[in-house]
């Protein structure tokens, strides 16, 4: 298997893109990408789309040749990927082991959604989708109810606090002002969080991820050749995948994503790093809670000691351990099928030293995890500078 890197990436500004449909959002990210990796669309030879719920949201299926046909590929091998909200993540593992055996030199990953053109209760019935029909949605949980019962587990069991869960929010809102490309521009305090509208007790309307427009993409090559294309190429070092019960009440824990956990060690043992050795993270905080229990899982703190340390600011930029820099799916926006790609997109910004006033000084080691449904999935990728 060959080394492989990252040599292009490219994003649209996430939220609600009513100026611009499907087409015009992947093409928009697609030429920053193809920009970025200094490529010609003839040097492309496989395209790897994903997307979760494009048939529900804008009714467009066969979405894979629509991204090669918008991005200028014609004739190209296509494939879409869907896997819940790591749809993203998984589109890029398969991108990475497509270079990695040697099959294809240069690879183009795409996420992409468009969610605001339905109401808020079809696109909560399209996201209900990643989880188990016939024994959670068919009986009346939405998403956030589930995640409602890890927090409250969490809370029983490691006395995690709303206040703590609503430092989460305000630390991503912060980070996200930063980025342009992040859906919210506007700092919130803990007290707006406790008192913005319950959606399923503890989680309230600021500790939820928003429904957003997006889409980003990547370039992959294979390291010995990717500076021929790329001053600054990013190594990926490791592409780790898990899943685990698609409904939690099948789960040995409410309090543990074991495919994150799972996807997280194997991750690091392919790496050959520590969770120490991280310096700054993209984890999947669909709700507040989700970023406490990624910062458990992923190893980088005990179980139960997290909320903690977000609290009193572990996780900030350039703190202990910078997680969610580009603000998270909480600031910067969650357009589900182009989640995972943004997320590397960010750690690329990242160890390029190119993020401007969310840069982390001297980042070396980033990571990303993306999640499917509440946890039946979760892809962790772990990528380094080339020096």
């Amino acid at each position: 298997m060959r080394d492989v890197a990252v040599i292009g990436a490219g994003l649209t500004r996430f939220g609600e893109r009513w100026e611009h449909g499907l087409r015009e959002l992947i093409a928009e990210a697609g030429m920053q990408a193809i920009t970025d990796a200094n490529i010609e669309s003839k040097d492309i030879q496989i395209v790897y789309g994903s997307t979760m719920a494009s048939g529900r949201f804008v009714g467009q299926e066969h979405l894979a040749a629509l991204l090669a046909d918008q991005m200028g590929f014609k004739n190209v091998p296509a494939v879409r990927v869907e896997n819940a909200c790591a749809s993203g993540g998984s589109a890029v593992r398969q991108g990475y082991i497509a270079v990695a055996s040697g099959m294809y030199d240069i690879a183009v990953i795409g996420g992409v959604e468009k969610m605001t053109d339905v109401t808020t209760a079809e696109a909560t019935t399209a996201l209900g989708g990643a989880g188990d029909q016939e024994w959670e949605l068919a009986q009346g949980i939405t998403f956030p109810g589930l995640y409602a019962l890890i927090a409250n587990r969490h809370m029983h069991e490691y006395k995690t606090t709303e206040e703590q869960m609503a430092s989460v929010a305000v630390k991503n809102h912060r980070n996200a002002i930063k980025n342009k490309y992040a859906q919210f521009h506007k700092e919130i305090t803990i007290d707006e969080v406790l008192k913005s509208k319950v959606v399923s007790d503890p989680l309230k309307v600021l500790d939820c991820s928003p429904i957003s427009d997006g889409a980003a993409v990547i370039v992959l090559a294979p390291l010995e050749s990717a500076k021929k294309y790329n001053d600054t190429p990013i190594k990926i070092a490791a592409s780790s995948q898990a899943s685990d019960t698609l409904a939690l009440a099948d789960r040995d824990s409410l309090t543990e994503l074991k495919a994150t956990r799972l996807a997280g060690r194997d991750a690091y043992a392919k790496a050959r790093l520590k969770p120490t050795d991280i310096n700054v993270a993209e984890v999947h905080d669909c709700f507040t809670i989700a970023e406490i229990l990624a910062m458990e899982d992923l190893d980088f703190y005990g179980k139960g000691k997290a909320a903690k340390a977000v609290e009193e600011g572990e996780t900030e930029i350039n703190g202990k351990i910078s997680i969610n820099t580009s603000g998270g799916l909480k600031g910067c926006g969650h357009p589900v099928g182009a989640t995972g790609v943004k997320q590397i997109a960010e750690i690329v910004t990242q160890l390029r030293g190119e993020a401007g006033e969310r840069q982390v000084s001297g980042a070396e080691v980033g990571l990303t995890h993306n999640v499917g449904g509440s946890g039946a999935t979760a892809v962790v990728h772990i990528l380094n500078r080339v020096n």
